[in-house]
């Protein structure tokens, strides 16, 4: 813990590690398996030393949370619960999804037994249908790319205690939303929110004016960092694996790059992640980094080296 001067506490490991205070370990290595994603090989020692103390320092902020609820609810006389929003946000390839799974592996299995429900921004984007006709299918993933008001009312009404919400699903095998497909959440205690926007102060140039935005609405926030090298390695890597294995269904929006050599695969790979990833990392995703509550800095191999907790 260093540097009195910024709004950060940093804590390497062993640090973190020291601060789980004996927090059983609830999750076996065939749940861990199931858990990672198809570019990460999670170990216990991870799970052990980075989120069961997250998972404790979560569940401190939002027993606090519920705490003051209650007292809310005996000043107004009325029942008052609203649900606890965690969002993840970070790059693409660096691992959002895995964390946001453990987490909620986690969360749900305190004695309280909480109810946690995860969703990801990805089934708010704008259908393909309409990102070609506003000539933006080349800017999927940014801004630009999101329905955003309906977004909004989601977290809205999650925030708003409406007890069934639902929100759209969509397919990373067709690389669209699933038309007429929703999932419900049903009064959650904690909702995760996990996608690339989840910090974002503005979403696209239409709501400059827009004084309202997701982030307004999530209680505690996740940014998962790496270098960007690493980034673009793991995005690489993750798409000669997609390539070989889930690309192979000719059921896949991206089905044709399992026809072509390796070496043209590479370079579909390298102009994609620096012509779209990158770049929206850079101008999006990136500046929205030390906004967060907390901040995961993975090195090589996707373990967490260093962790930034907000004062």
């Amino acid at each position: 813990m260093n540097n009195h001067l910024s709004p950060y506490m940093q804590f390497n490991r062993t640090q973190w590690a020291a601060l789980r205070n004996a927090v059983p370990m609830t999750l076996s290595e065939e749940e861990l398996f199931s858990l990672q994603g198809i570019n990460e090989d999670l170990s216990i020692e991870e799970v052990s030393t980075i989120y069961l103390p997250l998972s404790r320092l979560l569940n401190y902020y939002i027993s606090n949370n519920f705490t003051r609820q209650t007292i809310l609810s005996k000043f107004l006389g009325t029942h008052y619960k609203v649900p606890y929003i965690i969002g993840i946000a970070g790059s693409v390839a660096v691992g959002k999804s895995t964390t946001a799974r453990v987490l909620k592996a986690l969360l749900t299995r305190w004695p309280e037994h909480r109810k946690v429900a995860l969703v990801t921004t990805d089934g708010f984007l704008h259908p393909n249908k309409v990102l070609e006709e506003r000539n933006i299918m080349n800017k999927k993933g940014f801004p630009q790319s999101y329905d955003v008001k309906k977004l909004l009312k989601f977290v809205s009404d999650i925030k708003s205690g409406v007890e069934n919400v639902s929100a759209p699903v969509y397919s990373h095998q067709v690389y669209d939303i699933v038309e007429g497909e929703t999932v419900d959440i049903a009064s959650p205690d904690i909702l995760i929110l996990e996608g690339l926007n989840v910090l974002q102060s503005s979403l696209s140039a239409n709501t400059v004016n827009n004084r309202v935005f997701v982030s307004d609405y999530v209680d505690f926030s996740i940014y998962v960092d790496a270098d960007t090298t690493l980034l673009h390695d793991w995005y690489i890597n993750r798409f000669l694996k997609f390539r070989a294995g889930a690309f192979s269904d000719p059921n896949s929006y991206f089905h044709h790059y399992s026809t072509i050599s390796e070496s043209e695969a590479l370079m579909k790979a390298e102009k994609i992640w620096k012509n779209i990833n990158e770049l929206n990392l850079v101008e999006n995703i990136l500046p929205t980094r030390e906004r967060a509550s907390l901040i995961l800095t993975k090195g090589f191999d996707h373990r967490v080296d260093s962790i930034q907790l907000r004062k």
